[in-house]
């Protein structure tokens, strides 16, 4: 019997030891979890990114780029971002929100035990991640420092940074966050930049019913986008308003009159890029002298001298003027390409430029990257070389053959000739210059010197190599139009040159102005030289090669250019207050076709422009500058003419010189050696 007992403890005592073994076993396998979740937690505590920038957080915000009138015409951006403080919002953009995303927002600290323990459950249900449970706070940290992987890793770490958000910002800056950063759909981040990607206007100016839209967007942007599905928008943005009404943000009568109210979207289509070249000429400097980040994230504000109006009317006035030519050629359409340029002559603000037809097709500026041969253009610059050393618009010159020896040519000569193929002998530099002659130009420049005459066009403005050589009297060395414009420009501004202003000023998002740019002019040949020419170049659009744009009714100083085989065809014009070029041509350089000289290809755009230019502005005269005196000649020989003589011209001349002491150059028939 005493054995027995003494079993029956023994037993006892040893199932109360094994039962003690395994309570030890298993407070130490707790123990073991417990460690190791807290060494977890603690590895991804470490891994935690510092929150501290938070307060002075600065998105990446799009650069926007503005006309004279401070009119928007462009932005640069990673994302579209534009930051807008909440306060300047209604109230029911916050309401919306946080009614449709996190309704306990207000009350929880950063995590929503509710809403993760649902979430948890389906998650195990579904035996994958089907539900989030998200805060907004968490949405936050996940879109500032996490990876979108859908994880448990991931989860934990988005719940720590949201405790931590929550703890450091109030909840009116966590909002803000949020609603600044949040994707929206089409390329739109934040509330400003989906307020006018999706209603043309700034979420100042939001409608309840544009904003419940709006407020649907973040579980599936693109699913419940209103561009690509209208029916399932409308369905999120009448459960926002549920929403809405049952957490007493509004009313049932503001429920039914927001879903009553028509939406009014903005086009879905891209905006009308009008000034493609210009901006993206803008955006290479920024790029160049400032770096990416700073053009694409930190949200300057660039104010540029493009008129937007003038824009619009280069624009038409360019594509308007190549249809026309490729209805006379039969060209197919768009394989001839075009270019304007436009710049106040007094201040060098470039108003206007077309660099080609579609820069969605090709992004090559033919008005300041490509350099061809301005041909008859160019001429102006030599006769102005030739009035600063003596000649005056009355010296005669003769239009005669003239050969020179020149190995490279097939016959060891080269005869330019005239491009209507006749000499017509004496003849003033008036004539020479109004009528483009080429005979008579070459002779001048071989007068003046080469050397001499390339100098003073570079110092006009003219910054491409310029060949050595008497072909320079017929422009064969490449130009960019923008530098023919500036070098016009110095005969229509007194004989300044201005520097092509394309940015006013820069400022970033704090209001600090990285830049601010002056008019830049310098006084580069005697005004009254400068007006000689101008003086002459009038004719030319008065009875000259650029008389097709004549019907612009007022003074215009011109000067047309045709290249050999009619490769390139040009029109440059100058009023006092703008100077406008225009040039014409295949970027493979063949021939435009039959007659399409400068003053039937390129004058026409150039007169389509200025129309619109100058509609409505008052008619102005070339101002003549003192030391300039006019006398009555005979058109013909340059001799003055007594006064009271019928006919005859008023010409201008440096005051202390005559007619009769210019003396009359080049024989009849010429031969000369190398060129």
């Amino acid at each position: 019997m005493t054995g027995g007992r003494g079993s029956k403890t023994s037993r006892g005592t040893a199932d109360g030891q094994r039962g003690y073994a395994s309570l030890l076993i298993i407070l130490g396998a707790l123990g073991v979890v417990l460690l190791g979740t807290s060494l977890v937690f603690y590895l991804l505590l470490m891994e935690l990114p510092s929150i501290a920038a938070l307060k002075d957080f600065r998105p990446s915000i799009a650069t926007r780029v503005y006309d004279d009138n401070n009119e928007l015409i462009d932005e640069f951006f990673l994302e579209d971002r534009k930051v807008i403080k909440l306060s300047e919002c209604p109230r029911y953009v916050i309401q919306a929100f946080v009614a449709a995303e996190d309704t306990r927002f207000f009350e929880h600290r950063g995590l929503d035990y509710q809403s993760i323990t649902r979430a948890f459950f389906k998650n195990l249900a579904a035996g994958h991640i089907v539900q989030g449970g998200s805060t907004i706070t968490q949405q936050v940290a996940k879109a500032l420092y996490l990876s979108p992987e859908r994880s448990y890793r991931r989860k934990i770490k988005e719940a720590l940074l949201a405790y931590k958000i929550d703890r450091y910002l109030t909840k009116e800056e966590i909002l803000n966050l949020y609603l600044n950063y949040i994707y929206l759909g089409h390329g739109t981040y934040g509330i400003e930049a989906a307020s006018q990607g999706y209603f043309g206007k700034s979420a100042r100016h939001l409608t309840l019913s544009e904003v419940a839209l709006l407020a649907g967007l973040p579980k599936a942007p693109n699913n419940f986008s209103p561009f690509l599905h209208p029916d399932r928008s409308l369905q999120r943005q009448a459960y926002v308003l549920q929403r809405m009404l049952d957490d007493g943000y509004i009313t049932a009568a503001e429920k039914e009159r927001a879903l009553a109210t028509p939406l009014r979207l903005r086009s879905v289509r891209p905006k009308d890029k009008v000034a493609a070249y210009f901006v993206e000429h803008v955006r290479r400097y920024i790029m160049e002298k400032y770096g990416s980040d700073v053009l694409y994230k930190e949200g300057l504000e660039v104010y540029t001298t493009l008129n937007l109006p003038m824009q619009k009317a280069a624009r038409d006035a360019v594509e308007r003027g190549l249809q026309e030519m490729e209805r006379r050629q039969g060209y197919a359409k768009g394989l001839v390409q075009g270019a304007l340029l436009c710049m106040d002559a007094r201040t060098g603000a470039v108003r206007a430029m077309v660099g080609g037809r579609d820069f969605s097709r090709s992004e090559f500026n033919r008005a300041t990257q490509s350099r061809r041969q301005p041909g008859s253009a160019f001429k102006p610059f030599i006769y102005t070389a030739a009035f600063d050393k003596g000649l005056t618009p009355s010296t005669i010159m003769v239009d005669s053959p003239i050969s020179f020896a020149a190995p490279s040519e097939p016959n060891g000569v080269w005869q330019p000739k005239n491009f209507d193929g006749t000499f017509l002998g004496p003849m003033t530099l008036r004539h020479a210059l109004v009528h483009s002659r080429n005979v008579v130009t070459i002779k001048v420049l071989k007068e003046i010197g080469v050397d001499y005459a390339a100098g003073y066009a570079a110092n006009m403005g003219i910054a491409s190599p310029l060949a050595r050589n008497l072909t320079l009297a017929l422009g064969s060395s490449g130009v960019t139009l923008l530098e023919m414009v500036r070098a016009y420009g110095v005969l229509a501004n007194q004989g300044q040159r201005a520097t092509p202003l394309f940015i006013k000023k820069i400022v970033d998002r704090t209001g600090q102005v990285f830049e601010e740019n002056q008019p830049t002019l310098e006084q580069v040949i005697d005004p009254r030289i400068a007006f000689m020419s101008a003086y002459v170049m009038q004719d030319v659009v008065e009875q000259g090669t650029g008389a097709r744009v004549r019907s612009i009714g007022r003074p215009v100083a011109a000067k047309t250019g045709t290249t050999n085989d009619m490769r390139d065809a040009w029109f440059m014009g100058f009023t006092p207050s703008f100077v406008t070029g225009v040039w014409v041509g295949f970027d493979q350089e063949r021939s435009l076709g039959r007659q399409e000289v400068g003053g039937r290809a390129a004058a026409p755009i150039w007169l389509y422009f200025m129309e619109k230019a100058v509609q409505g502005t008052p008619v102005e005269v070339f101002p003549v500058p003192e030391g300039i005196s006019f006398v009555k000649v005979d058109p013909n020989t340059g001799a003055s003419l007594p006064d009271g003589t019928q006919g005859g011209l008023y010409e201008s001349f440096l005051e202390g010189t005559t007619p009769e002491e210019v003396p009359t150059y080049g024989p009849a028939d010429e031969q000369e050696g190398f060129f």
